[in-house]
């Protein structure tokens, strides 16, 4: 017998392929581009600002600017904050529901790879949106309000804006957090809207409980629809508390849903 016949064959055990994160990243960004729920709910978040937009601009320039021009633009955050937040849930909780979500973790057993390529994606599909309805707004209110639009002092103008389009990412990853949490459309939904909608009204009854309950009430202004209202506030003095608040809100979720990814069956 040879000294080539007698020698130890070599392992071909083939490692298993993982994608590379750009490769995840434009998977990921083909995945939510072709989703009808993607353009409605980014179009429902367009429309309803730049309508709420146009109203407030009618309604200031009728009562002798009783808007700011920057509050014209950020005020509709009120309420685009449930649609941002809605959208970042059902980008994942569909997965769930179709079952694709296992065949994105064969494709990419990172499982935190998965999560961040995801919260990427629709973090700039979010901003993009909101930066592109600052623009058409402040087009169609720059008519109506008295003087036209000022943007000669940045704090007072363009950081509200900049401030509006980080707080519509972060209501759309406190979404999309629930969604990996919870696992369910229904659930993660409902958890969102609660965080960013009925909770700052229940905390606000204890308003009139007494000094006991205070504490409860003074922390309303750090639940994530308070700190962005507090940031996009041209003139707000306490913005780097509401800044640290808005984001521990967008990352705890986030991190809870990718600790339940790594320990859970998809």
């Amino acid at each position: 017998m040879t000294a080539l016949a007698s020698a130890p064959r070599r392992a071909t055990h083939a490692h298993p392929h993982r994608l590379t994160f750009a490769h995840l990243l434009r998977s990921e960004t083909i995945k939510i581009l072709t989703l009808r729920s993607t353009w409605w709910s980014l179009g429902l978040t367009a429309a309803l600002s730049l309508s709420i937009s146009f109203l407030l601009a009618l309604a200031s320039s009728d009562n002798g600017g009783m808007f700011s021009p920057v509050m014209i633009l950020v005020a509709p955050i009120q309420f685009t904050m449930l649609v941002a937040g809605i959208f970042g849930a059902i980008m994942i909780t569909g997965e769930y529901s179709t079952g694709m979500i296992r065949s994105t973790l064969t494709a990419e057993p990172r499982r935190g790879a998965v999560v961040l390529a995801k919260a990427l994606v629709i973090s700039l599909l979010m901003a993009a949106t909101t930066v592109f309805t600052y623009i058409a707004a402040a087009l169609v209110a720059a008519p109506l309000v008295s003087g036209g639009m000022d943007w000669s002092e940045p704090s007072s103008s363009l950081l509200p804006l900049l401030f509006g389009v980080a707080s519509m990412v972060a209501f759309t990853l406190l979404g999309l957090g629930f969604g990996f949490l919870i696992r369910n459309g229904a659930g993660a939904i409902a958890a969102t809207v609660g965080i960013l909608f009925v909770l700052p009204i229940v905390m606000s009854l204890f308003a009139m409980a007494g000094d006991r309950w205070a504490w409860i009430y003074q922390s309303v202004d750090y639940l994530p629809s308070n700190a962005a209202t507090t940031l996009i506030t041209a003139g707000a003095t306490d913005v780097t508390g509401a800044a640290i608040a808005l984001t521990a809100w967008a990352v705890a979720p986030l991190a809870l849903g990718w600790a339940t990814l790594r320990s859970r069956d998809a």
